[in-house]
């Protein structure tokens, strides 16, 4: 009797009743700067979905090429409150986004967050919504600017994070354009550290803590924010990329990194988000 319930919760596991994907939309809009990496960055968001099999990117809110306001609107309403409970999402991811996005209910969409959903950004998600003290103090970050493109040794605040994905102590980037944040913007007893460097970007002599990656819990949500992100060569790890001045294994190790932290925001894989200010 009990090999045959055995065997019929076996059936019953392989006839659907496994665990559903988690949805998720990705808004690659743009109201400043548009990176030439956002179709790559699309691209890898999906395929990363698939091969893990954990999560579906089941929406895009992407910029008409017409900028026609009607359209813009038509994309971002796909991120008001009411789409995404009706649409069961479970996660929103700004890949490089830019600018005063048109979101048609701001306030409601950091409060959807709160109630226990997700949030990802890459790259310019911080240099998003300048004038919203709402969205800069979920993600602790306000885009202030940056030097050339350097190489940049990252080091890792917490290896046991999904957001490492078993790099280890250290990252080092080839070439990447690397952010520097407004004073205030970034309370480090408001986030866990996942990388940073331990110099000035541009400035080697100048020691101190220079945050790259984080994540936090806002309300029964949580955030994950990877400054990485601006080069297609860090988003593709294929002969698509011309001019690669990061390897392919660079590539899958932020590929990595980026999905640890999805399924960190997804709740799909444990890692701690007490913020760790003693970290330098």
């Amino acid at each position: 009797m009990k090999k045959l319930l055995v065997l019929a919760l076996v059936a019953l596991t392989g006839s659907g009743f496994a665990a559903e994907k988690k949805r998720v939309i990705v808004c690659t809009v743009t109201i400043g700067f548009r990176h030439s990496s956002i179709p790559f960055a699309e691209k890898t968001l999906e395929k990363l979905g698939k091969e893990s099999g954990l999560y579906e990117v089941v929406d895009f809110a992407r910029q008409p090429a017409s900028k026609d306001p009607a359209l813009m609107k038509e994309s971002m309403d796909k991120l008001s409150p009411e789409n995404l409970t009706k649409n069961k999402i479970d996660a929103v991811i700004f890949a490089n986004t830019t600018g005063d996005l048109p979101l048609p209910d701001r306030d409601g969409f950091i409060k959807w967050i709160e109630e226990g959903h997700g949030f990802c950004g890459m790259h310019s998600a911080g240099d998003t919504f300048h004038g919203f003290p709402g969205y800069l103090n979920m993600l602790q970050a306000e885009f202030k600017g940056h030097g050339r493109q350097v190489p940049a040794d990252l080091v890792a605040g917490d290896k046991t994070h999904p957001a490492n994905a078993g790099i280890g102590d250290a990252f080092p980037i080839s070439l990447e354009e690397m952010y520097e944040f407004k004073d205030g913007s970034h309370d480090r007893t408001k986030i866990h550290a996942l990388w940073f460097l331990r110099h000035h970007p541009q400035n080697p002599n100048q020691a101190g803590y220079f945050p790259v990656s984080w994540c936090r819990e806002a309300g029964k949500g949580r955030v994950f924010y990877t400054s990485l992100g601006h080069r297609e060569d860090l988003w593709d790890e294929t002969d698509a990329v011309k001019d690669r001045k990061n390897s392919p294994e660079i590539s899958k190790q932020y590929q990595a990194h980026i999905l640890g932290g999805i399924k960190w925001a997804l709740g799909l894989e444990k890692g701690e988000a007490t913020p760790n200010p003693e970290v330098k």
